[in-house]
């Protein structure tokens, strides 16, 4: 089994800042969290399908690149999708890896867009609304509240898919087998007071 080498820093989300605040730390959580779920494992594990889609721990990352561009650079700002670059918007070929994306190159591609993504959001209010095709129209709110939904579902995906590779999961990669079996004592504690260890 392999630990993940660098869980993420963030401390756990504002959870007494504005409305912004708490917007902006929840997406970046779950950013730093999806960035942990590849650390760590080989390329081969990363591009290994373990169920019928193509999701995959490294098509995630790359898959999270479009729908950062798509949402902050091409809704957001108003560019072009021309002028954003290559997998704008997180489409079906989002999920297709080149034979020379690495991990690491998707990573660091990963947090560099975001990096765009926050310095793009800074220049708008969370009322602030920009034209989007299918719902008319929609606002930074929005836009952040859709982001961290997307993103968090992701890292679930990326979750399960980390476990099936090598037993690391949850957010500070412990593995399974030790969660459960901590979850089995911490009930048996609470189910017998007087057991050994229960106090």
């Amino acid at each position: 089994m392999t630990i993940p080498a660098s869980p993420p820093t963030a401390d756990q989300p504002d959870s007494t800042g504005s409305e912004r605040q708490v917007l902006e730390a929840f997406l970046d959580f779950h950013r730093q969290v999806l960035v942990s779920k590849v650390d760590g494992i080989s390329e081969n594990e990363a591009r290994h399908r373990r169920v019928p889609s193509k999701t995959t721990l490294a098509g995630l990352i790359k898959h999270m690149i479009g729908v950062e561009r798509g949402w902050f650079q091409e809704v957001l700002a108003g560019r072009k999708p021309e002028d954003i670059g290559p997998n704008v918007g997180g489409g079906d070929e989002s999920w297709d890896l080149a034979e020379n994306e690495t991990v690491s190159s998707l990573i660091k591609e990963y947090e560099q867009t975001c990096e765009q993504s926050r310095q793009t959001a800074a220049r708008f209010a969370l009322d602030d609304a920009m034209p989007e095709p299918d719902m008319g129209q929609v606002s930074l709110r929005w836009v952040y509240v859709h982001m961290i939904e997307e993103t968090a579902r992701h890292v679930g995906h990326a979750d399960i898919l980390r476990e099936q590779t090598d037993g690391a999961a949850g957010i500070d990669g412990d593995s399974a087998v030790t969660t459960w079996l901590h979850r089995i004592v911490v009930n048996a504690a609470l189910a017998n007071p007087n057991m050994p260890g229960a106090t």
